[in-house]
Order: C-alpha cells, then structure tokens, then sequence
C-alpha cells in the first residue's frame, strides 16, 4: 500500500484517542444533524430520508448533510428589503384585475399567481417567442448591441467556448463604448469559466460577479443553492428569460446531445421592470450594493396582460411548487408541462392525477436524452402512476429536450426557467413569465403540438422494461427525489 495511504492509518494507531475523539464527534454531529433535519425539512419524507440516512450511516451522512441538507438561504430575504426603496415605483397601485385581464380564463387564473409573485399583475406588455438557439442568441445578441446605458445578464452557465466568447465579446465592447455592464453567474453551474475571461471582461469595464462571491465566508456549506436564473435586461425597456445559458451546447452544436430544442421569451413593458427587480435583488445579494436603473418601461399598446414570478429558497412559501399546484389545480380543459426533468413532490403528483381525473388533458414534455443520469432515471419510478391516472407523458426524441414551458387551458402561458422537480421548486433561484392571453397561450400550444409529434409517447410499465439499469436504477434514484 502507498506511503501516503498508510500514513493517517499510522498516525489513529500511535493516537487511538484522536481516532476515538473523530468518531464521537462525528456520531455527535450526526444527531445534531438529526434534530435539523425534523426541524428543517419541508416534507416529512425528506425529514424520514435523511434521518434514515444519518443513523444508518454518519460517518457518509454527515458530509453530504451539511453540503444538502439545508433549506433555508439566511439573510437573501433582508437583502431584498434592502433594494426595495430603489424600486419603489413597482409598489404604485396596479389596476384592478378584471381590467388587466379582460379574458375571462386569464382573469381565473391571475387571481393566485399575482399574490404567490407578491407583484401585481400588468398590462401593456410585448412577448415574442423565441424557438431555439439561433433566434434566442441573435434578439438577445441584437438587443445588445443596441444597448445605449446599461446591460444586464444574469446566467446559471457561462462557458468561455465560441457562444460564451461572443457573449464575452459584445458585453467588453458596450463597456468600453461607456454602457454601465452588468453580469451575474452561479459559481457552481459557471464552475469551468476560466479566471482569464473574468479578468478580461473586468479591464474591459464589465463588472461581473458569482452569485455566492462575497457569502463564501459564512456559507460555505450552501453550495446546494444554485442561482438558476437566465435573463437579461437592456436599457430597462427590453427583457429576455428562458431556458437557455450561454454555451455552446445551448446552440445545438454538442454532437453528444444533438439538437438542443429551448425556449426563450422577449419582452418588453412593464414586465419588464419586475424582470429587472429580480436581478437587482440578486445583485445587491452578491455585492451588496444598488443599481442605478430606469424603472418605467414604456406600454405596449394593445400588449397582454402578464407578471413575473422568481421563486427561491429563501421563499416563506414553496412558490415553486405551489406555481405548479396551481396551475394544475385551475386547469379545466388542458394543462401542458414541457421540462426535461420529471421528479416532482408528491404535492404536484396528487394535483396531476386529480386534473387528469376530472376529465383535463394532461400532458408532459420531458428529455428523451440524458444530460444528468440520475434526474434522468427518477423520472422512470413516476411513469406508472402518471399512466394509471390518465396523464400523457411524452419523450422527446429529436435531441435534447430542455425548455420549461407551461400551458393552461386557453388563457395562460407560461415561460421560464422552473423544472419540474424538487430542485427547481425548493432548492433553485428560478424565474418564469406567465402570460394571461389567449392569443400567446394559442401560440405556445401549437409549438408545443410540434414538439409532441417529434416525441414518443411512454406506454411501457417500469417492470416491463427490457433494460434492468432503468428497471432497478429508477427506484434507486427516486430514493435520492428530495435532493434531485
């Protein structure tokens, strides 16, 4: 055996107190651990996971417990009172409801969501559907170059290949013409993104930060917290949110995972602003400072009806899960549900079968590909249900499916970044458009037909499944739901 192996092995022989100490303390950490987690979670079968897990084995348990088992984000909530004074315009008094949403299924559906986003719900806004990489890249590329004050981006993925550099490249020449330029990415989802390109953005005049910078001190077991957010904010009167990050493989030029089939959404109005709210209260979270910005988009006119919602770990609420539930729940005719990932709560599982129950349509998108094995596998464990209650599931065949994208009945639309899994709803910065009008929502259906033909429709059971690694690995995997 190497030296360097049976060094620490020699080292516990000639003290056996320090080795006795070690495993007190770590059995003493574990029941620490144990209490947090009853306390803690947010479901009880997370609470009965992670006790299980711990008492069977602490020594595995403990580590992986304190870089996932938290729930809660500390002090994000106190940083976005901090900013509020500086967007003071978004709290004027909205119009009433029934006038910012004339149609009749919109105004059902806006009634929830407007208090679950905590911002009333506006009129006058433009949205463009963008399909795929070409047509996302070029507005988003277009809107930049225009750019005449200030640039906003916030990503989970930067990469430094030939999408990322082109991205690099615009934003260095807007700062160097005198645009104030903006960029937020996660550490974790950016985590290949070398120190050459940060440097090089910076001397060019971009201020660019990682969302968990400044908090690595105090929070350096929180890496379970991703900032998944992808938008961008131009001038305060131009926005872009969606599903794609800024790498090649989002531009469908990864032979491995083929086409890369996403959605993104352009608008414009006073969504606008709530968009722009979002990444300023992220930003004052990572710098712990206040951005100038324009605050009054001008309308659209004969624009829809529409809000943002951000939901986030450090939510009072389970904004994320509760955005599906509600959906669902509110469904009379259709709901549609395009995400690449399929491992949601047992909350929105008991709202999908009940809505396919009472007669909707329900219908899910998901990746017929893997980009992440285990997500991927959980997703099999929950099939058989979905087909006892009715629910279509479909897997996308054509490359990788990953847009998140969302359609009830004939008034609303919804698009963002939300997964439907655990991750996105509990543990995720996550941000999505809902849109309450019925030409939009039309418009989104029938993308979403087309998607549907180039899918395969799942009708084998898990147990009648030739391949023994989805077979077995599936119930494997869900075990792992709560974290995925």
């Amino acid at each position: 055996m190497p030296d360097a192996l049976l060094f620490p092995l020699d080292a516990f022989r000639d003290r056996p107190f320090v080795l006795a100490a070690a495993l007190v303390a770590i059995q003493i950490g574990a029941i620490w651990a144990v209490f947090r987690a009853i306390r803690e979670s947010r479901t009880p079968q997370g609470a009965v996971g992670w006790v299980v897990f711990l008492l069977a084995a602490p020594y595995v348990a403990l580590p992986v417990f304190l870089f996932l088992g938290r729930r809660r984000l500390n002090g994000y909530p106190a940083a976005k009172r901090a900013i509020r004074p500086a967007i003071a315009a978004l709290a004027a008094p909205a119009p009433p409801l029934a006038e910012a949403v004339p149609c009749p299924e919109g105004f059902r559906l806006a009634q929830g969501f407007a208090r679950l986003a905590g911002v009333p719900v506006t009129q006058g806004n433009g949205v463009e559907l963008l399909v795929d990489g070409d047509s996302t890249f070029a507005a988003i590329f277009a809107a930049i170059e225009a750019a005449r004050a200030y640039v906003l981006v916030q990503t989970y993925i930067l990469r430094d290949d030939e999408l990322g550099r082109a991205l690099q490249r615009r934003l260095a020449l807007k700062a160097r013409e005198g645009c104030r330029v903006r960029v937020l990415y996660d550490g974790i989802g950016s985590h290949a993104l070398p120190r050459r390109a940060l440097r090089a953005l910076r001397e060019a005049g971009v201020a660019i930060e990682d969302f968990h910078s400044i908090r690595k001190a105090r929070s350096r077991f929180q890496i379970n917290f991703r900032n998944h957010r992808k938008l961008v904010v131009v001038d305060g009167g131009v926005g872009f949110l969606g599903g794609h990050n800024f790498g090649d493989e989002y531009a469908g030029r990864d032979p491995r995972m083929g086409r890369w089939r996403d959605t993104h959404l352009r608008v414009t109005g006073p969504m606008v602003a709530q968009l722009q709210a979002v990444f300023a209260e992220d930003w004052a979270w990572a710098t712990e400072a206040t951005l100038d910005l324009d605050w009054q988009p001008p309308r659209e006119d004969g624009g829809c009806a529409g809000l943002i919602l951000s939901p986030g770990p450090a939510d009072l609420l389970e904004t994320g899960s509760l955005y599906f539930c509600n959906a669902i729940g509110l469904a009379r005719e259709r709901v549609w549900i395009a995400s690449p990932y399929f491992v949601p709560d047992t909350d929105v599982l008991s709202a999908l079968t009940l809505a396919a129950q009472r007669g909707v349509d329900v219908r899910i998108l998901m990746a017929g590909k893997a980009d992440h094995r285990v997500v991927w596998l959980a997703a099999f464990a929950h099939f058989d249900r979905m087909l006892d209650a009715g629910v279509k599931i479909y897997r996308y065949r054509e490359g990788f499916m990953h847009q998140k994208v969302l359609v009830v009945d004939e008034g609303l639309g919804s698009v963002g970044t939300l997964n439907l899994d655990n991750r996105s709803c509990r543990l995720n910065f996550e941000v999505t458009a809902l849109i309450f009008d019925r030409t939009f929502a039309a418009r989104l259906a029938a993308m979403l037909e087309a998607d549907f033909a180039q899918s395969d429709l799942v009708r084998t059971r898990l147990d009648d499944i030739r391949s023994p690694f989805i077979r077995h690995g599936a119930r494997i995997a869900r075990l792992m739901a709560p974290l995925l």
